[in-house]
């Protein structure tokens, strides 16, 4: 059983429901539906990665496509899957992830490319207002290079794109919306997107546990202005370069935290700057229920930024 100390009483900011699953556990066919076993199965890889910036070695497991380990020479597209909040490397691949991308491969939906998932901690894939955890340092400068030295990847941002759910989603949009050079296509499904903060936080136990953990990246009190700051809406309407970006998002009508109404909000900051995008609002909430049904969408449309065939 794993134990991880990131994970989160469910009470806290942003939780999703957590457990230790083999592949293909009971959740993980109720989630992502029952399908016949991979014909050629790849593998899962996980390791760390020491950080100078973090002083730390950081957690990651890396999903290798069937072709991987017999074609010595070939290189591959990548992309960088971000975890939610209470969540940590092993999470997705627990609850049926690399099932899912293999049972797609199989199907000839989505080409061969690699998936890595590093621990995000409680970071939003930021650096934190105090300058302690410099985590969008370490994952720009320290984790991208020996990620693409240790495994056989395609060069250049063409073939590299970041993806996410929740805090994860806040952060691969926010990284793909501030540093367009480095990733060609960027998804989110249920993205941390708040249209606008509360004037008045209330000062229940509740929300005073979801701002201590906030505070470990945003600053205590809670610094309103730093959130804005990184906030990818606010990259939205002002960054350079997102038109290069191919760009996907969904989130739930009923999602808890309400962060239908800042996709809503993002899908109107690119349209009116005419930057082409594609986003869904679809019937559901926040969780692992709602990620079920919609994270195929994400391998998909990588796969098709990449220019994949199934062949390929």
């Amino acid at each position: 059983m794993n134990t991880d100390k990131h994970r989160l009483a469910p009470e806290f900011l942003f939780p999703t429901r957590l457990c230790a699953c083999p592949r293909l556990s009971a959740m993980a066919l109720f989630l992502f539906g029952a399908v016949a076993a991979p014909v050629q199965a790849g593998r899962v890889e996980c390791g760390a990665v020491p950080s100078k910036t973090l002083g730390r070695a950081v957690r990651y497991c890396a999903m290798l496509p069937p072709s991987y380990d017999a074609e010595k020479t070939r290189r591959y597209p990548i992309l960088y899957y971000l975890h939610g909040l209470g969540e940590n490397e092993q999470t997705f691949v627990d609850f049926g992830g690399w099932s899912l991308l293999e049972n797609l491969q199989d199907a000839k939906r989505v080409g061969e490319y690699l998936v890595v998932i590093p621990e995000g901690g409680r970071s939003f894939y930021i650096n934190s207002r105090d300058g302690k955890q410099r985590y969008e340092d370490f994952l720009v400068h320290e984790f991208l290079p020996r990620i693409e030295a240790r495994f056989r990847v395609r060069p250049g941002r063409a073939s590299r794109g970041v993806a996410g759910v929740s805090m994860g989603g806040y952060g691969a949009l926010r990284l793909a919306f501030k540093r367009p050079e480095l990733f060609a296509s960027v998804s989110a499904h249920s993205a941390a997107l708040l249209e606008e903060l509360p004037k008045n936080l209330p000062q229940s136990p509740r929300m005073q546990a979801r701002l201590r953990v906030l505070g470990e990246t945003y600053g205590v009190p809670f610094d309103r202005a730093f959130w804005e700051k990184n906030s990818p809406l606010t990259l939205a309407r002002n960054a350079p370069g997102l038109a290069r970006l191919k760009i996907y998002f969904d989130c739930g009508t009923s999602d808890e935290y309400g962060f239908d109404a800042g996709a809503r909000a993002l899908a109107e900051v690119l349209t009116a700057r005419k930057i082409a995008h594609e986003f869904h609002l679809y019937p559901g909430g926040h969780g692992w229920a709602y990620l079920g049904e919609h994270v195929s969408a994400t391998f998909e449309f990588h796969s098709r930024a990449f220019h994949l065939t199934a062949a390929n």
